[in-house]
């Protein structure tokens, strides 16, 4: 007797939530988003605070993007996420819907409830979708795992009290402890 057949979704499933839901799709799989707490809220306004100064102090390109906002990994209708921070230096891959291919830096803001999210399938799913950098930031353990999968693909861990820097941007360094003052 064959196994039952899993649905797959499609990002029409996505637009099709009740209004107040959201959810994300990998690879045809439907995933729902629980509403972040305060502290995860503080860091994402932090981070793109910091990150887009950072840029606009540089006279940069790349822009910012904090969730909610729409990312279509690749062009199938099975893959669409909504990473906490993007930051997409492509112009191209902006449109009025999100951004239509792999953002340069995803930074991911662990909950209880999405930890094997970030940690695995995330961490998957956006090395070979061809994010550039990657970001878990850990508030119940205080850490950040940075994924780097350009050239000679590198893990770092470092603790919120650490100086931490960005592959993206060479003289980037962000110390989450002093950021959250």
């Amino acid at each position: 007797m064959p196994f039952p057949k899993e649905k797959l979704y499609t990002i029409e499933d996505i637009y099709a939530l009740p209004d107040g839901k959201r959810g994300e799709l990998i690879d045809g799989k439907l995933y729902m988003i629980a509403p972040p707490s305060r502290i995860h809220q503080k860091i994402l306004q932090e981070f793109s605070r910091v990150i887009g100064n950072y840029i606009s102090g540089k006279g940069g390109v790349c822009e910012v993007y904090p969730a909610p906002f729409a990312v279509f990994l690749s062009k199938d209708d099975k893959n669409y996420v909504e990473p906490d921070i993007s930051v997409i230096c492509d112009q191209n891959k902006l449109t009025d819907k999100g951004c239509s291919g792999a953002p340069d830096w995803i930074i991911e803001i662990v909950s209880p409830s999405s930890q094997r999210m970030d940690y695995l399938t995330k961490l998957l799913k956006y090395c070979t979708a061809g994010v550039r950098e990657y970001w878990i930031v850990n508030p119940m353990k205080e850490t950040v795992q940075a994924y780097s999968f350009e050239g000679t693909e590198d893990s770092m861990q470092y603790s919120f009290s650490d100086l931490i820097g960005s592959g993206i941007f060479e003289d980037l360094r962000i110390c989450i402890t002093d950021m959250l003052k």
